[in-house]
């Protein structure tokens, strides 16, 4: 026995040190905490705290998830309106292109009935007779009748801004 104190003492009594010191602040830790008491009551009502949290946050996810599907229904409907106007369009100008009018008019008048919410009297009104902006006898062509503007073209020859 006194040759392993005499080889090992040092490192004993600091083993004993440290156990001590580590006694101590184990000690004071578990005196600082509330009574194990309150624990176990907390630890008892927790389950329930955390069911009801549960049951609140998939209650509110569920409410979400129904305003987004009312959203994308709605969504939905107006995207079929306005395929169905497109549609509705798209038959007048090719039924207007088989009469011979022409389709830009007769997209203008559709566009201006809907906006007025479908009026009684659909009939064009006819356009008054406008004057032709030239006279019946021009032709770009034939160099007459242009007025005053003619173009000729530049010199021949190199620059002269060198």
């Amino acid at each position: 026995v006194g040759s392993v104190l005499a080889s090992y003492g040092w490192y004993m009594l600091l083993a004993v040190v440290a156990v001590y010191l580590l006694v101590q602040k184990v000690s004071r830790s578990l005196a600082a905490r509330p009574s194990g008491r309150h624990g176990a009551a907390e630890a008892a009502e927790e389950p329930d705290v955390v069911v009801r949290r549960q049951e609140a946050l998939a209650a509110a996810r569920l409410r979400m998830q129904e305003e987004l599907n009312a959203q994308a229904e709605r969504y939905k409907e107006k995207q079929r309106q306005l395929e169905e106007e497109r549609r509705r369009q798209k038959i007048a100008m090719w039924e207007s292109m088989q009469e011979g009018k022409s389709y830009k008019g007769n997209l203008k008048l559709n566009q201006q009935e809907v906006e007025s919410g479908a009026s009684a009297s659909a009939v064009p009104k006819s356009k008054p007779n406008k004057k032709p902006l030239r006279g019946g006898g021009y032709n770009p062509l034939s160099g007459e009748g242009g007025g005053t503007c003619s173009w000729r073209p530049g010199r021949r020859g190199p620059s002269a801004g060198g």
